[in-house]
C-alpha cells in the first residue's frame, strides 16, 4: 500500500439560510409573551430602535388628557376652600375672617357653630362608661375570645403572666412527653386538648374561619400551602424538638395536601439533629398538623383525610347518616370507590334512599385539602388574532393591535449617521441600522403569515363558529400549507402557542386541526366533533345505568359515525370521563 495526497473537486447542493431568514424563522415560532421579551431586549440593545407610542388605543385616554379636560370644565368656577366644610356653612363669617358685624371673628366662630358641640361631645365621651358605649355601638362579640387572648399575650409581654396562669416560658419544650399532664390518661388526650385550645381548631374551621382573600388586589403576592401551614405553626406553642419535627413534616406535604414521604424516612432526618426522637413523636406531631387549616392536611391517603373530616363533623352533627358515613369510609371504602352500591346497601342494611344521604355527606368532604387552602390566580391569555362577525354573518380576521408593541426606527439617531467620523463609527451605525431593518421586517412577515393562516383556518371552520364543536370540520396542517403555498413546518410554527379570539371562546390555532373519522355516507368527520358527541351522550345518560363504550359506539353509528369501541375508550379517557362503573350514581 502506498500513502498519497490527492485533491478532488466535489459539487454538492446545500441550503444555507441567511441571518435574516434565521431571525424570521426564530421570531415566527415565538409565543406572544416570548416575542414581547425579545422586542424589549432588542430595543434596549439597539439605539436605532424604539417603541412606537404614537399609535394608541382609541378606547383608552391618557391621564394628561383627563386632567386637561377637568381643568377646562372647571375654568369658570371660583375655588372655595370651605365649600365642603360643614363648620364654615354653620358660621356667619366671610372668607376674610370677619363676622357679620364687621368685627374679626373669634376662634370659635372660625371653627364654626359646631365647635361647641364637638367640645361637649369630647367631654361626654371621656365621661361615658364602657357599658353606655356598648349600647350605642354594635360590636362583634364573636371575636371576644380571640381579642382576649391577644390582649393577654400582649400585656403578658410587659407585665408577666396573669395571676393563676402559668408563664409561657415555663412550658415544656416537648408536647410529645407524657409529663405534660401527669394526671392525663394518655398522650392522645393531651394532643386533643392542645388542638382544642388553638384558635385555628377544627371547630372554628367548621364555622367558616378560613383565610381571608377578599382584600386581595391585583399584583398582590399570594402565599402557598407551605407558607399557610408555617404561619399556623408560628402561632402554636411548639418549640425545640417538636417544632423541628413539625417543620420537617410540613416540608414533606405536597400541593394537594398529602404527606408525600414515609414517616420512617422523616425520622431519619429528625434523628440526625435530635437522636432521642421516635416514630411515636412524629405520629403525635402529625396528628396535630392534621388539625390545622385546611382540615385533614398531611394525611397519608384519602381514607385518612376523609376520616379526619368526618370525625370533626361528628362533634357538631350527630345525624345518623353522618355516623354511617364514618363507618362506610372506615370499613367499606373499596366498595364506595367502585360504586358498588348494592353491596353497600347489603353491608349496612339500609335502602338506597338512606345510602344516597350517606353518599351526599361523603361528597361534601374535601378529598384534596391543599386545593382549597390557597386560591390560585387565573392565567389570562392575550389573543394574537381576533375574529369579528359583521351584520351579514361574514367573518373578518384581524390582528390584535394590543398583543405586541410596535417598533420603529429612531429618526433622531438615524440622522446621526452622516456625522460618523471614522470607520468604526460608520460600521456601528451600519450594523445597527441593518439589524433594525431586519428586525422590523421579520416582525412584519410574522404578522402577515399569522394573519394569512388564521384567515384560512376561519374559512374552513365557519360551521364551528356558527354551530359549535359538533360541526368541527376535519383539518390537517398539510391542507393549510397547500392552500397558502407554504411548507407544513411553517404552518406548525405559526399555529404553536398562538391564540385566536372567536365568538365561541379563545382557542389555540392548533385546536382547529384534528384527524378525520369515516362516516356511513362516505364522508369524513372531525375527531373533535366525535368527542363533542361523546360528551353530549354522557351528559344525557341515566346515571343509574350509564352507557358502556359499546353502547356509545352503537349510538354514534346510528348518527352516521363509524367509530370503534377502542377509539371511544381513547377519546373518553382524553376527555377525563370515567368508565361506566365509575360514572354510576345514585339518583
Amino acid at each position: 500500500m502506498r500513502n498519497s495526497l490527492q485533491i478532488r473537486a466535489i459539487q454538492t447542493q446545500t441550503l444555507t439560510m441567511t441571518p435574516q431568514l434565521q431571525q424570521a424563522i426564530r421570531l415566527l415560532q415565538l409565543s406572544t409573551l416570548d416575542l414581547r421579551q425579545e422586542i424589549q431586549q432588542t430595543v434596549e440593545s439597539n439605539p436605532l430602535l424604539e417603541i412606537d407610542e404614537t399609535i394608541a388605543n382609541s378606547n383608552l385616554e391618557s391621564l394628561d388628557a383627563i386632567a386637561e379636560k377637568e381643568r377646562q370644565e372647571h375654568d369658570n368656577e371660583v375655588f372655595d376652600p370651605f365649600s365642603d366644610d360643614a363648620s364654615y356653612q354653620g358660621a356667619d363669617i366671610d372668607l376674610l375672617g370677619h363676622s357679620k358685624d364687621g368685627e374679626i371673628a373669634s376662634i370659635n366662630e372660625l371653627m364654626g357653630k359646631d365647635s361647641t358641640i364637638r367640645g361637649s361631645s369630647s367631654i361626654e365621651y371621656q365621661n361615658t362608661s364602657a357599658h353606655e358605649l356598648d349600647e350605642h355601638f354594635d360590636y362583634d362579640h364573636s371575636s371576644d375570645s380571640m381579642g382576649s387572648s391577644f390582649e393577654s399575650s400582649f400585656e403578658g409581654s410587659f407585665e408577666g403572666s396573669f395571676e393563676g396562669e402559668p408563664n409561657l416560658s415555663d412550658r415544656p419544650d416537648k408536647i410529645t412527653s407524657a409529663q405534660i399532664d401527669p394526671g392525663s390518661s394518655s398522650t392522645q388526650e393531651n394532643l386533643d386538648n392542645i388542638s382544642r385550645e388553638d384558635n385555628y381548631s377544627a371547630k372554628s374551621r367548621a364555622k367558616g374561619a378560613v383565610l381571608d382573600d377578599e382584600g386581595a388586589f391585583e399584583g398582590e403576592t399570594q402565599i402557598d400551602l407551605h407558607d399557610h401551614l408555617m404561619w399556623q405553626l408560628d402561632c402554636s406553642p411548639l418549640k425545640g424538638r417538636d417544632r423541628y419535627i413539625a417543620e420537617v413534616i410540613i416540608d414533606a406535604i405536597d400541593d394537594s395536601g398529602y404527606l408525600s414521604e414515609e414517616l420512617s424516612d422523616l425520622l431519619t432526618l429528625v434523628v440526625s439533629k435530635y437522636p432521642d426522637a421516635t416514630i411515636e413523636d412524629l405520629n403525635i406531631i402529625l396528628k396535630l398538623i392534621q388539625n390545622y387549616d385546611p382540615l385533614g392536611v398531611g394525611s397519608r391517603n384519602v381514607q385518612e383525610c376523609l376520616l379526619i373530616q368526618l370525625k370533626e363533623l361528628l362533634s357538631t352533627d350527630q345525624r345518623e347518616e353522618v355516623r354511617m358515613a364514618y363507618e362506610v369510609v372506615s370499613k367499606y371504602i373499596d366498595l364506595l370507590s367502585n360504586h358498588d352500591y348494592r353491596s353497600l346497601c347489603s353491608k349496612l342494611g339500609v335502602k338506597e334512599d338512606t345510602l344516597k344521604k350517606i353518599n351526599d355527606v361523603i361528597l361534601s368532604l374535601t378529598p384534596r385539602p391543599g386545593r382549597t387552602a390557597i386560591k390560585e390566580k387565573a392565567d389570562y391569555i392575550v389573543p394574537d388574532v381576533l375574529v369579528i362577525k359583521d351584520d351579514d354573518g361574514n367573518y373578518d380576521v384581524v390582528l390584535n393591535p394590543d398583543a405586541l408593541p410596535r417598533v420603529k426606527l429612531n429618526e433622531q439617531y438615524k440622522s446621526l449617521v452622516c456625522y460618523a467620523r471614522n470607520e468604526r463609527e460608520k460600521e456601528f451605525f451600519k450594523s445597527n441600522l441593518q439589524e433594525a431593518n431586519w428586525f422590523i421586517q421579520s416582525i412584519a412577515k410574522r404578522n402577515d403569515t399569522l394573519l394569512k393562516v388564521a384567515k384560512c383556518i376561519v374559512e374552513h371552520q365557519k360551521a364551528f363558529l356558527d354551530y359549535g364543536e359538533h360541526r368541527m370540520e376535519p383539518l390537517v396542517l398539510n391542507d393549510i400549507a397547500q392552500e397558502i403555498e407554504m411548507h407544513e413546518s411553517t404552518i406548525s410554527r405559526v399555529t404553536t402557542e398562538k391564540y385566536i379570539y372567536t365568538m365561541r371562546g379563545t382557542f389555540e390555532l392548533k385546536y382547529f386541526f384534528s384527524s378525520h373519522v369515516s362516516t356511513e355516507s362516505g364522508g369524513t368527520a372531525s375527531s373533535t366533533a366525535i368527542r363533542a358527541e361523546i360528551k353530549t351522550l354522557v351528559a344525557n345518560e341515566n346515571p343509574r345505568r350509564p352507557y358502556s363504550d359499546n353502547q356509545i359506539a352503537n349510538l354514534l353509528k346510528e348518527k352516521g359515525f363509524c367509530v370503534a369501541r377502542r377509539t371511544i375508550a381513547k377519546y373518553r379517557e382524553a376527555l377525563g370521563i370515567g368508565s361506566s362503573s365509575q360514572r354510576k350514581r345514585l339518583v
